[in-house]
């Protein structure tokens, strides 16, 4: 007689935590408190007159809050949900992005129409379309799982769709959102089975149409020359990356103490948001910021763990939402950070779970709340086997 722990793939928590994944939530739990802090911390700065500091903090607890209550309820309800529902999903995504670019409806921030108002409340349709793409493409994969490795139904049908939300997203414009939907995208189409080689083919055509845009993109070209020259101009186009490196310079290995970043205070833009990850650096230091890179590995391990799983069981839908998940909340991190460090141009993408930015904490918590939904799945499918 084989016991819980000498099976692959079986978890020996699954007994006592029915439903729900405590290593994933532990992680999760701990980014939002960790969130909690550093936004805190990053807005302890800003003048009560000027926009108000406690008014960004008590909206960034509310985001947080309902982000937690999504999370909880996205993890009771069935997969056969979202499964059934997923071209729906999908379609108001897509209408969503057009309605934030007829102007009276979508809110134009910093040159780009990204918003859309709900009464005092603002949101970016841009951050649910993340997560519509995983539900539908992760039912479409399941139902084309003999034929992926066709060119046409590995590459060419699925195209069709991105293509359109790319288009909606280019049109804001947003290009760091275009990049994580399509290469989120397409690295579940790999992890379904299709062939490489189509998909080298395909991130060339998008690389080459992408830089085409932005050779024509003033803004853009500005971007690119402050990336490639941050020192050339230091009080305009370099000025934000410049004081970014300097905050992670003054933290050095164990930072200068829990609220007391200089550069929050007015010198480093958007410190609260895009820039958090600086902020981090400077007064929790490299260890900080490892620690919190730990956090966001353990995410990524259990979300592709919890895909295996579902995968034995053959719950490919579950399986493929997971994978979908896992590589949306570490290529978020990992373009977050590198702008931060100077690595990629700026792209306006927040930190996962972390960052000030309510749409993007219920579109993130959204989709951990569908990784607890497999877990949950999973966990019923063995207590039924016999």
């Amino acid at each position: 007689m084989t016991t819980a722990t000498s099976n692959p793939g079986v978890l020996p928590v699954w007994e006592k935590w029915p439903g729900m994944d405590p290593v994933l939530l532990t992680a999760v739990l701990s980014l939002l408190g960790f969130s909690m802090v550093m936004v805190f911390s990053a807005v302890a700065g800003i003048d009560s007159n000027s926009r108000g500091g406690l008014s960004l903090l008590s909206k960034h607890v509310f985001s947080t809050a309902l982000g937690v209550a999504i999370v909880l309820i996205t993890a009771r309800l069935n997969l056969s949900l979202w499964q059934r529902w997923n071209r729906h999903l999908l379609f108001v995504g897509i209408v969503l992005l057009v309605l934030v670019l007829i102007p009276g409806i979508g809110q134009k921030v910093n040159g780009s129409f990204r918003w859309i108002a709900l009464g005092p409340l603002r949101f970016q349709p841009s951050e649910l379309i993340k997560v519509f793409v995983i539900v539908s493409l992760a039912d479409y994969c399941c139902r084309s799982s003999v034929d992926i490795r066709n060119f046409r139904a590995g590459i060419v049908l699925p195209s069709v769709v991105l293509g359109v939300i790319a288009l909606l997203l280019l049109r804001e414009p947003d290009y760091g959102c275009t990049a994580v939907v399509l290469v989120t995208a397409y690295g579940m189409i790999f992890l379904a089975g299709t062939r490489l080689l189509y998909l080298v083919g395909v991130f060339s055509v998008v690389a080459s149409a992408l830089s085409v845009l932005v050779r024509f993109s003033p803004e853009r070209m500005d971007r690119i020359a402050s990336f490639l020259h941050p020192r050339s101009d230091l009080l305009d186009s370099g000025y934000q990356l410049h004081q970014a490196l300097i905050a992670f310079a003054s933290g050095e290995w164990f930072g200068t103490g829990l609220g007391t970043s200089v550069q929050k205070l007015s010198y480093l833009p958007e410190a609260n948001t895009d820039f958090l990850a600086a902020v981090i650096g400077e007064e929790l230091g490299w260890v900080g910021l490892v620690l919190l890179l730990t956090l966001y590995v353990i995410i990524f391990w259990r979300a592709f763990d919890v895909a295996r799983w579902a995968a034995q069981k053959g719950q490919l839908f579950g399986a493929r939402i997971a994978q979908g998940v896992g590589v949306l909340i570490a290529l978020q991190m990992l373009i977050n950070i590198g702008v931060n460090l100077g690595a990629l141009p700026t792209k306006g993408l927040t930190l996962p779970l972390v960052s000030y930015g309510g749409s993007s904490m219920i579109g993130n918590c959204f989709a951990i709340g569908l990784v607890l939904a497999v877990y949950r799945e999973v966990v019923t499918s063995r207590r039924r086997s016999p």
